[in-house]
């Protein structure tokens, strides 16, 4: 018969500390909601089983300081996309950060994937006109390549009703310091009832 020993620790915490303790090698964590286990330097959550939801989630924020009373006016100089996230539904967003924070993008680790739907109502001057939509980074990844062009076909003035979808994953400075949702209008314009819907569609960490 084979003789077999190991040692197992079992310690009771809160998340917080979850967080903020590194947990040895095969010991055990227990908090009120789940079991971790220390492996390879991360904290693996063992029960619940992870697979449930593998980490993945989905938040909507909303702007409620620009609405069609009080509109935000943009001129021909780029500008970040108002958000102050005055209305936010994040109950299923199983993330220990927002998805959006600061008035950036947020990603929880390194090498997420994320879906982000941006519905915004908006007007320019000129039907000619047309209004660059992007995502600015800082140092590395070329995020700016993420970008669409929102064109004004029915005409100068005229308010349109748009959602546009983009997918991105994180790197490491999306990680540190965030991504910015930007506009380029070649005209004059107003935009209001921002919305951000946002989730994730791979969790790196498991």
């Amino acid at each position: 018969m084979k003789n077999t020993s190991f040692k197992v620790h079992v310690q009771e915490a809160t998340q917080t500390e979850v967080d903020d303790v590194n947990i040895e090698q095969g010991a055990m964590l227990v908090t009120d909601e789940a079991l971790f286990m220390g492996f390879n330097g991360e904290q693996v959550r063992v029960y619940p089983p992870q697979s449930a939801n593998m980490g993945l989630g989905w938040a909507r924020y909303d702007d409620t300081q620009y609405t069609s009373a009080s509109p935000f006016a943009f001129t021909t100089t780029a500008f970040t996309v108002p958000n102050n996230k005055g209305f936010v539904i994040d109950t299923n967003i199983n993330s220990a950060i927002d998805y959006y924070a600061g008035n950036k993008l947020r990603a929880e680790f390194e090498n997420d994937v994320y879906i982000i739907t941006i519905a915004f109502k908006a007007q320019i001057s000129n039907a000619n006109g047309h209004v660059d939509i992007y995502f600015e980074g800082g140092n590395g990844t070329p995020y700016e390549r993420l970008r669409d062009v929102v064109t004004f076909p029915k005409g100068n003035n005229v308010e349109h009703t748009y959602a546009k979808t983009f997918q991105y994953y994180a790197d490491e400075d999306v990680v540190a310091n965030g991504l910015t949702i930007k506009m380029k209008p070649s005209h004059s314009g107003h935009i209001h009832d921002v919305i951000y819907f946002i989730q994730r569609t791979q969790n790196n960490k498991y």
